[in-house]
């Protein structure tokens, strides 16, 4: 089927149609986004230089993720700041497309980052012995690549999807950004086969993953009977900030794409809280839930304050 799309651009409806609500909706997020860079900046810059940390797997794929948490935010955030300040809230055809092949291609690579995070903490805890065997550079490096290629595959898989939909009237989206349900209500066409196969690549993947990092952190804690109780302080401790984490994402993943096409009235929230709030929350719980981060973070500081007073 070909695209007969005479669309050229989008009008968003936006956070809220309250003047005054908008401008406090855009202070708080023009202190978000900075904040969001900052915190996943610092973790990405602090594993980087700090020796302690760089060669640890887990480490390596932390960083990774707070890299990916800096890209889902930004392309988002600053669209949906600039538009709070615009009475009129337009996009491109072009652009909405850009976007949703965007979000979706880093939000792809996310998840497997997640269950890469998963299995690296099943071996450190169910295979101590053979973590450095087994979790060395070459399987790191093969998980990233497998990361960007899935990520690639789904994104391309659902802008394919998307680019068949004929755009031929309204184009007023009741949201912020632009993502697959928005759209499918303004297509002119019968969307019934599209529902189907965006929950296929998208509600179906969140389903069965976000089990997946269940079980296998289920199978984690039976085997931490056997740990010391310093042991077990310590799995847990690493293993709750990643389940917190994985909650955060997969949760709202679940409940935008995992169900039918009926209008979910907190719709809009749930996109807020999982492209907006989350990369922000993520540097906090991986932080101050490990002394690791900390100390590494207090040396880097304490040598950037060396290097400043010598200057």
């Amino acid at each position: 089927m070909q695209n007969q799309s005479f669309v050229t651009e989008f009008i968003f409806l936006g956070l809220s149609q309250n003047p005054h609500m908008e401008k406090l909706l855009f202070l708080i997020f023009l202190l978000v986004y900075p904040a969001t860079v900052v915190g996943n900046m610092m973790i990405v810059v602090t594993i980087i230089y700090s020796p302690a940390l760089q060669g640890s797997p887990m480490y390596f794929f932390l960083a990774f993720l707070s890299f990916l948490d800096i890209c889902v935010s930004s392309v988002v955030t600053p669209k949906m700041i600039a538009d709070l300040v615009h009475e009129r809230k337009t996009i491109s055809f072009e652009c909405c497309m850009a976007q949703v092949f965007a979000s979706h291609f880093f939000a792809a690579v996310e998840v497997i980052i997640l269950a890469a995070m998963a299995y690296d903490r099943y071996v450190a805890i169910c295979k101590p012995l053979h973590y450095c065997s087994i979790m060395n550079r070459r399987l790191c490096g093969i998980l990233i690549e497998v990361a960007w290629a899935g990520g690639l595959l789904h994104s391309t898989i659902q802008i394919v999807f998307t680019l068949q939909l004929p755009f031929c009237g309204p184009n007023v989206i009741d949201h912020f950004i632009c993502d697959l349900f928005p759209l499918l209500k303004l297509a002119c066409t019968d969307t019934h086969i599209f529902v189907i196969l965006v929950f296929a690549n998208s509600g179906s993947i969140c389903i069965i993953i976000f089990l997946l990092l269940l079980i296998s952190y289920g199978v984690i804690l039976f085997s931490l009977r056997g740990h010391s109780s310093e042991g077990r302080r310590k799995a847990l401790s690493t293993c709750g900030s990643h389940v917190a984490v994985v909650v955060f994402f997969f949760v709202p993943c679940i409940l935008i794409y995992a169900r039918p096409t009926s209008p979910f009235p907190f719709e809009k929230n749930v996109f807020v809280f999982t492209d907006v709030l989350t990369p922000l929350f993520n540097p906090m719980v991986y932080t101050f839930r490990n002394k690791e981060m900390i100390d590494a973070i207090k040396k880097m500081w304490r040598r950037l304050v060396v290097v400043s007073d010598k200057q």
